[in-house]
């Protein structure tokens, strides 16, 4: 059987490469290249090369030992000055002259507090895009004691969406902690220290009772309206307005 003139050409084509390919890795490029201990040499000499040099802590404390203090005792108690401010050095034997690094961006934070399903349950995680978009993490974080901001005022960093849509309500004028206890505790470990949740229906009968005194508020008769459901099971209380 006679093969195709068009077969025989692509196999002179992929004959050629083949051969090309063979000649390229075993008599072309050196051996050495393919050496992992050679990448590892020129890898060591090229950081080794670089000009890192830290002061150390005891160092930054001779100089800002409010900041020292206060980080000592936070959050950030475990990380070295230079792990946000890079090596310091420099800095150190001339602080007139050589500043040192100051994340003023939403992109540093993020490293470790950008959500991420591997880290521990508890440890502060963020949204970069939702949460308080456009403001550097240190207009509401002071970076050497990162202790979550005070609420009600505050909420709003962590429940952006919430705060959003109440403010669109008709409980747009009644802080978060009205309806939710939160305790310190909820500001370091946010998911396993929760804020609680009205669990009587008595609770939002103080302003929606028939005999409530808040004259503003919708009323209704407790004792017929919705049976022995809580209130928040039928409506939505950060916007109550919606069916």
């Amino acid at each position: 059987m006679r093969v195709p003139e068009q077969v025989s050409r692509i196999a002179v084509v992929v004959a050629v490469v083949l051969v090309g390919a063979v000649a390229l890795r075993f008599f072309i490029i050196p051996q050495s290249y393919f050496s992992t201990a050679l990448h590892r040499s020129s890898t060591v000499k090229r950081e080794a090369a670089r000009a890192v040099h830290y002061a150390g802590a005891q160092a930054c404390r001779e100089c800002h030992q409010e900041q020292f203090d206060a980080k000592a005792v936070g959050n950030h108690k475990n990380l070295g000055c230079e792990t946000c401010h890079g090596p310091s050095a420099a800095h150190a034997e001339d602080p007139s002259s050589v500043k040192p690094e100051a994340p003023r961006d939403r992109k540093f934070c993020p490293v470790c507090h950008a959500y991420d399903p591997s880290r521990p349950t508890g440890f502060p995680q963020i949204n970069p895009t939702s949460h308080n978009p456009l403001k550097p993490c240190v207009s509401c974080h002071n970076p050497h004691a990162p202790v979550p901001p005070q609420t009600p005022e505050q909420c709003s960093a962590c429940h952006g969406q919430i705060a959003r849509t109440k403010a669109q309500s008709s409980h747009a004028l009644l802080e978060c902690t009205v309806c939710h206890t939160v305790s310190e505790e909820h500001k370091k470990n946010p998911r396993s220290a929760l804020p609680s949740i009205p669990q009587a229906r008595d609770f939002c009968g103080r302003c929606h009772g028939q005999a409530a005194g808040e004259s503003s508020a919708p009323k209704i008769d407790m004792a017929t309206h919705g049976g022995s459901y809580l209130c928040w099971q039928c409506h939505y209380p950060h916007l109550p307005e919606a069916h």
